[in-house]
C-alpha cells in the first residue's frame, strides 16, 4: 500500500472503529487504530500518518490531546475530530490544535473524506440553527454525563438532579451505545 495514504484511527469504540477501518481500507488506505494517546504515541514513533480520524471523548481522556500530538508530529496531517458531544467550544479548540475539520457522529467514511479533502471554509453554509427535539437534547445530556461519570448511574442522577430510579427507566428505554 502507498504510504501516501496512511491513516491512524484514534477510537475507544471497538466495533465503531472496525466498521471504519474496514471502509478505509476498502478505499486504499492503509489504516492504524489505536484506543488512546499513548497508543497513538506509540504508532506515532513508528509511522507516519498522512491521515487522522479522532474521537473527541476517549475513555482515557481528551481526543484533543492526541489531535495536539498529530500535529506536533507532522502539522501536515489532515486531522478529522467525529464527537456525539459536537459544541463550539470543542470545535474552536479542534481547529486551534491542528485539525482541519469537526464532524458530529453518525458519519461515514464519505463524510470523512470529503473534509479531508476541503481546505477552505464555506463562506455559503447555512446559518440555521440546527432542529432537535426536546427528548433528543436530552438524551444527549444524559449520555453526556454518563461519559463524564464512567457510566455511574448513581453519579449522573445526582449531577442531573433526577432520583436513580428515574434514569435508570429512561435507560432502559434507549440503551446506551
Amino acid at each position: 500500500m502507498e504510504t501516501d495514504r496512511s491513516l491512524v484511527l484514534v477510537e475507544d469504540d471497538a466495533a465503531f472503529a472496525k466498521v471504519l477501518r474496514r471502509s478505509f481500507e476498502r478505499r486504499g488506505y492503509q489504516v492504524y487504530w489505536c484506543d488512546s494517546l499513548d497508543g497513538l504515541r506509540a504508532l506515532l514513533e513508528t509511522v507516519p500518518f498522512v491521515y487522522a480520524v479522532v474521537d473527541l471523548k476517549l475513555g482515557s481522556g481528551s481526543g484533543l490531546e492526541c489531535v495536539r500530538e498529530l500535529h506536533a508530529s507532522d502539522p501536515e496531517t489532515r486531522i478529522v475530530v467525529l464527537t456525539g458531544f459536537a459544541s463550539i467550544a470543542t470545535a474552536v479548540e479542534a481547529i486551534k490544535l491542528g485539525a482541519c475539520h469537526y464532524l458530529a457522529k453518525p458519519s461515514n467514511t464519505d463524510d470523512i473524506e470529503a473534509a479531508f479533502e476541503r481546505t477552505e471554509g464555506d463562506p455559503s453554509i447555512a446559518l440555521g440553527a440546527r432542529a432537535t427535539s426536546l427528548k433528543t437534547l436530552e438524551w444527549e445530556r444524559i449520555h453526556e454525563t454518563l461519559a463524564e461519570t464512567g457510566f455511574n448511574i448513581s453519579e449522573t442522577a445526582r449531577r442531573l438532579g433526577m432520583h436513580r430510579r428515574t434514569l435508570a427507566r429512561k435507560l432502559e428505554k434507549k440503551q446506551v451505545p
